[in-house]
């Protein structure tokens, strides 16, 4: 480990790291089972950002680089598997469509009942992925329609796809008795292990968040499960928040009903400040498995460093990276414990007792003398 500047971004090291980050006036992450407002610990009052949180931050950074960064050669592995809004099912398909795998064999029939036709028109936006409603007209003008089943899946996961259509309009006793009979037309899904692993390879080699944090990926298509190497823990913020609540008025109406009403009124959240801290893992055996290059993990430090100048929103206030420590181990087993060398990082009030209000509030100490033999320590950010 000569080269210190690089070292950082090898995929066969293990490397430990500490991320600061903090929030002025802002909401970094809201909690929708307390009315969005901000995560806390109840017994400390110490801010939460949840590991979720984060990774969809990174995530998003990834998108972005894809699309207006990567050459040609990088965007084919730089998809994102947990897209917003997006439906994974369709995603571990394509990793079947991709290599022409079979998947099943697909059932469709038309459709002559106009009960059903109308039926299925109004619960297309919530038909399972694996169906295809196709509704048209012949040169006639006669009402041409059918319905298409992939067949791909299992009894558990059909039942399902039905039960989640019961409370929509347009469900009814003969459109659950179409489905279910085209169903037993079409063959089952075809699952076998040897698919599922040439599917789970096409996943890691073509998703970026599958190769650093894993995922499930038997929901549908059976793409197996793959353990990310990458793992981020919940952040926690060094001293007690104070979430607050505050009233927000605005002078225009949503409808014309409520002109006369001179204001409307909502809610904003936030903590005056925050400064928190996380911790993070890379396992050089896990990143083996998924094929994790060092590009790859120069992305993920360089995400970590812009991805909140990506994320602004006005809920979000003012957050910005106060700091990113690498530990390098020199032994893929490791060097040195994790929370020993996390224990380096020391942030603290300048003065203590006090409420912070910005960052230089605080002071960072950082350990730097007598590391353990075969680690390195480079500072990404400081400050």
């Amino acid at each position: 480990m000569n080269n210190t500047k690089t070292v950082y971004t090898n995929p066969q090291h293990r490397h430990d790291f500490v991320l600061l980050f903090d929030v002025i006036d802002g909401n970094p992450n809201g909690d929708p089972d307390g009315g969005n407002m901000p995560r806390t610990d109840p017994e400390t009052l110490q801010g939460i950002v949840t590991d979720v949180c984060l990774k969809r931050k990174i995530r998003n950074y990834i998108s972005t680089y894809e699309a207006y960064e990567a050459t040609e050669n990088q965007k084919s592995r730089l998809k994102i598997f947990v897209e917003h809004h997006g439906v994974l099912n369709s995603q571990i398909r394509r990793a079947y469509t991709e290599q022409n795998l079979p998947t099943s064999k697909p059932a469709k029939d038309v459709i002559k009942d106009a009960a059903v036709i109308e039926g299925l028109r109004q619960l297309n936006p919530y038909l399972n992925d694996a169906f295809t409603f196709i509704d048209g007209s012949d040169e006639s003008g006669d009402v041409v329609a059918s319905l298409e089943y992939s067949g791909e899946l299992s009894d558990a996961e059909l039942k399902e796809a039905l039960d989640l259509l019961e409370n929509e309009a347009g469900f009814s006793k003969a459109v659950k008795t179409f489905i279910t009979a085209l169903s037993k037309k079409a063959g089952k899904a075809d699952k076998s292990k040897a698919n599922a692993d040439k599917a789970q390879i096409w996943m890691c080699d073509n998703f970026y968040d599958v190769r650093m944090f894993g995922a499930v990926m038997s929901t549908g298509l059976n793409a197996g499960q793959v353990r990310g190497c990458m793992q981020i823990t919940f952040a926690r913020s060094i001293d007690p928040v104070l979430p607050q609540d505050l009233a927000i008025t605005r002078m225009a109406v949503t409808d014309e009903k409520d002109r006369e009403k001179l204001q409307t009124i909502g809610r904003k959240t936030f903590i005056p400040y925050g400064l928190y801290m996380a911790y993070g893992f890379y396992s050089p055996y896990l990143a083996e498995t998924t094929g994790v290059t060092e590009f790859d993990l120069e992305l993920f430090w360089q995400a970590l460093v812009n991805m909140w100048d990506f994320d602004r929103s006005a809920s979000r206030g003012m957050m910005a990276p106060r700091g990113l420590y690498v530990f390098t181990h020199e032994s893929k087993l490791g060097n040195a414990p994790a929370h020993k060398l996390f224990e380096r990082i020391k942030p603290q009030l300048i003065q203590p007792d006090t409420v912070p209000r910005r960052f230089s509030d605080y002071e960072i100490t950082v350990d730097r003398d007598s590391l353990p033999p075969g680690i390195t320590l480079t500072p990404l950010i400081e400050g």
